[in-house]
């Protein structure tokens, strides 16, 4: 049966859907037309309805991760009032259902995916209506059916709300998440999802008692679930929001990970280290697959992830996805969820450059990136509207007397990828068009780094010329692969070091004064 197929894929992947349901006052029963029987009553007297009677009376209501005392039938007997929708007897496997919940995850799943798949807070008459059930999804209702399933009787009244019998159990509509986590074709990206699910208890939220042995003990514990994953690349477990997502199968996913997971290798000194590398593989993966529907101004034409950044609209955007060759276009399939689409590939549905392993652009008049200098430098950002200039300023360095300067840049967010390192620098007459006198400037690179044991290293890059009158572009590390990253890492393991390079024997040549536009980190696949 389809809902016991949901319910054992979750207790398989250890998922357990649970309730914070607080059964409050404020939904207590004023009074309501009808009979004076209540709706468990109701239930009880009709024979078809035996078997779905039978899973109310065995399901317990689960409370902060909590198993209480108190079943559903106890609760459909009291002052809440409530609709049911009872699917007859045959139309669901009730033995499978009382085998599971005997143990708490079972119950936690029963209640979550079947009992509160089939009611409702208030009671609602057979009209063309929308709601939500207990566990959240979105039902809608006409005066024949609710969610597609025809009504075998409806609109019978109790003291405590409604009951409408079906011709079979409602259909489980899993979110994307679900989806995710409980299709085993999926089983690697639900893994990975599922590893940052957690628990945070609200002490100032919930209700101390008094002390036991120095220790607090709470009346009533309150706890926020939430998933760090989640929370970054967007809410797939929330039935209120509406996701585009793109994601491969096992064997796709598998691929991607082992070659993505290359280029997040941290420092091995460094603490949690394999678990950053699990964090930042995962986002990588990720973070350009999901889209939020309702953010997007025109779908057909373009859609873009929430991390677009208008300065960089290169990344983070995908233009005519449903196109043949676009991004949904191209897909094996499209799994309608609660709460989006699921569109899935053999393969990871991109490339690194197109998503995460992305140009790093270090502007030179930037004084927090300047993390050492020698006494004879002298530093002046000087701002200047021109199509060559990078942001419109550069950093002119010069030094005192007849001295080499020397400036170090810190470098973040690299990757354990190769980079093709390059230096912009602006010829003098970017100030003064008319001067013809000016000469080119020369200097040294240094790359600072980390290598693969964790100690420094430096790469000498050599000596370079810069054009004296045009925009001069220099690679000064062509294929230089950061053997580890230092992404996201607020530090200044990883620097470039440029140095002023004139003796006294070539100032008649050479200009030890420079016009530093930018650092330019091109990456190489």
């Amino acid at each position: 049966m389809k809902i016991k197929k949901a319910i054992i894929a979750s207790l398989a992947t250890g998922f357990l859907l649970s309730s914070c349901t607080d059964w409050s006052d404020h939904y207590e029963n004023n009074g309501t037309e009808g009979n004076n029987t209540t709706l468990w009553e109701e239930i009880q007297s009709r024979p078809e309805l035996s078997d779905f009677a039978e899973v109310l009376k065995n399901t317990m209501v689960f409370r902060q991760h909590k198993k209480t005392a108190t079943s559903y039938a106890e609760i459909l007997d009291g002052g809440q009032s409530l609709t049911v929708i009872a699917p007859v007897n045959g139309t669901f496997d009730c033995k499978g259902l009382l085998e599971m919940v005997q143990t708490n995850a079972g119950d936690s799943a029963v209640e979550h995916c079947f009992v509160k798949n089939h009611i409702t807070r208030t009671p609602r008459s057979a009209i063309e209506s929308s709601f939500r059930m207990l566990n959240d999804k979105k039902a809608t209702m006409t005066p024949s059916a609710i969610w597609g399933v025809p009504f075998k009787e409806n609109n019978i009244r109790s003291k405590n709300g409604i009951l409408h019998i079906v011709t079979e159990d409602l259909p489980y509509n899993k979110t994307v998440y679900e989806t995710l986590t409980l299709n085993s074709e999926y089983s690697l990206v639900g893994e990975a999802l599922r590893k940052y699910n957690e628990d945070e208890f609200l002490e100032n939220a919930s209700v101390r008692v008094g002390l036991v042995d120095g220790i607090p003990v709470y009346a009533d514990s309150v706890i926020y679930e939430y998933n760090k994953m989640l929370d970054a690349i967007g809410l797939l477990n929330a039935e209120d929001s509406t996701y585009y997502v793109a994601v491969p199968t096992d064997k796709g996913w598998k691929e991607a990970w082992d070659t993505t997971a290359t280029y997040f290798v941290f420092d091995p000194n460094m603490d949690k280290r394999d678990s950053l590398q699990h964090y930042w593989t995962t986002r990588a993966l990720l973070d350009d697959a999901i889209y939020s529907r309702t953010v997007q101004v025109s779908p057909n034409d373009s859609m873009i992830s929430k991390w677009y950044d208008r300065n960089y609209p290169q990344y983070h955007v995908t233009y005519r996805p449903f196109d043949a060759d676009g991004l949904f276009g191209r897909a094996n399939g499209n799994y309608p969820c609660s709460n989006g689409f699921l569109y899935s590939y053999d393969e990871w549905p991109f490339t690194p450059v197109q998503t995460f392993f992305r140009k790093i652009e270090l502007e030179g008049e930037y004084s927090w990136y300047i993390i050492s200098q020698d006494k004879v430098s002298t530093m002046n950002a000087i701002s200047l509207n021109a199509d060559s200039i990078s942001r419109g300023a550069f950093l002119d360095i010069a030094s005192s007397g007849s001295n080499n300067w020397s400036v170090t840049f810190k470098i973040d967010n690299t990757l354990s990828g190769k980079y093709d390192v390059c230096v912009v620098v602006q010829p003098k007459t970017v100030t003064d068009p008319t001067n013809t006198k000016t000469k080119p400037t020369r200097f040294k690179a240094t790359i600072n780094y980390i290598d693969k044991n964790g100690e420094p290293a430096s790469k000498d890059c050599g000596t370079f010329d810069a054009s004296r009158n045009m925009t001069d572009t220099i690679v000064v590390a062509t294929d230089f692969k950061f053997p580890v990253s230092n992404y996201d890492q607020n530090n200044d393991k990883v620097s470039i070091t440029l140095q002023s390079n004139v003796t006294q024997k070539q100032v008649s040549s050479y200009d030890r004064r420079m016009y530093l536009d930018c650092f330019l980190l091109l990456p190489k696949e």
